[in-house]
């Protein structure tokens, strides 16, 4: 690492290597204050900033129709500023899930070390899940959010959370012993050295992925029937379901994307105070293997928009959710799966 490198470039590159992790960076619009932090210690937010960059980059990879949307908007000249993260956990009715903890909390673990605070609790009541937002206490409005969601599995019948505990029980941990000291030394309020955080940021990263064996056919049949999100978490694990591109006109974006064939969704979703508008890219599909040897194509995750207004109460950026908004915007994903 240079000395005069920038704390978030350094853990970027080290861990995406060259190419990539230059490529990642020049994707996004990150907060020069941010980039000013060099040297030999990293802080909780620079970690925290690189951490998304790199996952924000993982999104794209995944996500065919958000990779040519940023590529498209980067030809112009344009960067994208990251607003949010969304990712999806599975609450079983007793204890943990498999070697994981229990529902958010396996990232809770993670965000409040590094600065995140819960913000707001929102019921998804129709989901039967329990949505989260969690925002940077250092520097809210630049470092993105997460939106952490929970499906609460004994809000379901016998069937149902019979399959959930066959998937998730499963599950490993990947969080490594170097990656829980760098947490518990950011929850300490200290800052760690490049070498640590650099050693840490691979494990948090690949924290945000799938971590249980592949279901089985039938388990997957059955939480279809049930819950969309259910089934999803069962192929896609806790990778981020969607990340999202705050932009200034959300209305006006979405006729240019619908004139040109993107696959938009077709509603805007409008909060209850009209300063939160949101839309987003249909999930692409994916192909998966199951327990059976079999393969299926299913949702994968997606690309969303999001405009927010100034609140005229703070006179800051309007940084909350909305649960109408996030329940529309979860239907991305609900479209019934394909057989390959």
């Amino acid at each position: 690492m240079s000395k005069n490198e920038a704390s978030i470039v350094a853990l970027t590159v080290a861990l995406l290597g060259e190419r990539e992790g230059r490529d990642a960076l020049d994707a996004l619009a990150i907060d020069l204050r941010l980039l000013a932090e060099s040297g030999p210690s990293v802080s909780r937010a620079a970690f925290a900033m690189a951490m998304t960059v790199a996952l924000f980059h993982d999104l794209l990879r995944r996500v065919p129709s958000g990779a040519a949307y940023v590529a498209h908007a980067r030809q112009g000249g344009g960067k994208v500023l990251f607003d949010h993260g969304a990712l999806r956990t599975i609450r079983l009715p007793v204890g943990p899930t498999g070697a994981l903890p229990p529902g958010e909390d396996a990232f809770t673990r993670i965000l409040l070390p590094l600065g995140y605070e819960m913000a707001a609790v929102y019921p998804l009541d129709r989901l039967r899940m329990t949505g989260r937002a969690y925002r940077h206490i250092d520097a809210p409005e630049t470092i993105p959010q997460f939106f952490l969601s929970e499906l609460h599995i004994d809000r379901f019948d016998h069937d149902f959370a019979a399959a959930a505990t066959r998937i998730f029980e499963t599950s490993r941990d990947p969080l490594t012993a170097e990656a829980k000291a760098v947490l518990e030394k950011f929850s300490a309020g200290a800052q760690v050295t490049f070498e640590e955080a650099a050693c840490a940021l691979p494990a948090i990263v690949a924290s945000f992925g799938r971590h249980h064996a592949p279901p089985a056919i039938a388990d997957y049949e059955l939480l279809l029937s049930r819950s969309h999100e259910g089934a999803w978490i069962a192929t896609e694990g806790n990778a981020f379901n969607h990340a999202t591109d705050r932009v200034p006109d959300v209305a006006a974006l979405a006729d240019r994307l619908k004139a040109q064939a993107r696959p938009i969704k077709e509603k805007l979703e409008i909060s209850k105070s009209g300063r939160v508008r949101q839309t987003a890219f249909r999930a692409d599909s994916v192909d998966r293997e199951f327990a059976d040897g079999l393969w299926r194509r299913v949702p994968g995750s997606f690309y969303e928009f999001i405009s927010r207004d100034i609140d005229p109460a703070t006179g800051t950026l309007d940084l909350a959710f909305d649960t109408g908004n996030a329940t529309g915007i979860f239907a991305m994903t609900s479209a019934t799966d394909l057989k390959a």
